[in-house]
């Protein structure tokens, strides 16, 4: 069962090298394998917007014999830990990225750009859907669909 995501109000420490998210996850209870530093290093080398299935062909270009469930395994892992969280863009597969570099999502429907954004653009939002109506919006996990500056302007 995977860890329910971060309220956006919750912090993960700075985390500024593979060494300092290794011991993010020992210090949770996690194990800090020699695939796991790799999915972690690909995750820093690659700070945008990946899917499983890309991490899994970065990790394998390093460590061809990181096999593919492994990768799905340790993000899994990783994510019930806190360190690194997952966010739908759309129509396309999740994606990942380190949890302390947690933010938001405006993804253009026209032109596909996806622009990140501060959670605290959504705080307004959630303060709203919270005393209204009980619920507790987490922004990070997907995106907000319209039409970037630029398709507007065609």
């Amino acid at each position: 069962m995977s860890r329910s995501p971060l309220a956006p109000e919750e912090t993960v420490p700075e985390v500024d090298t593979v060494e300092d998210v290794l011991e993010l996850v020992r210090a949770r209870g996690g194990r800090a394998s020699s695939a796991r530093r790799i999915l972690v290093q690909v995750l820093f080398d690659h700070p945008g917007h990946l899917s499983a299935e890309e991490l899994a062909e970065e990790v394998q270009a390093t460590s061809p014999d990181v096999n593919v469930s492994t990768v799905y395994r340790n993000l899994d892992e990783l994510e019930r830990l806190g360190v690194v969280t997952h966010a739908h863009l759309g129509h396309g597969p999740a994606t990942y990225h380190l949890a302390a570099r947690r933010h938001g999502h405006l993804v253009c429907e026209e032109c596909g750009e996806t622009i990140e954004v501060p959670v605290s653009l959504f705080d307004s939002l959630r303060k709203q859907t919270s005393s209204r109506f009980g619920f507790t919006v987490d922004p990070g996990h997907s995106a907000l669909i319209g039409r970037c500056r630029n398709c507007r302007r065609r």
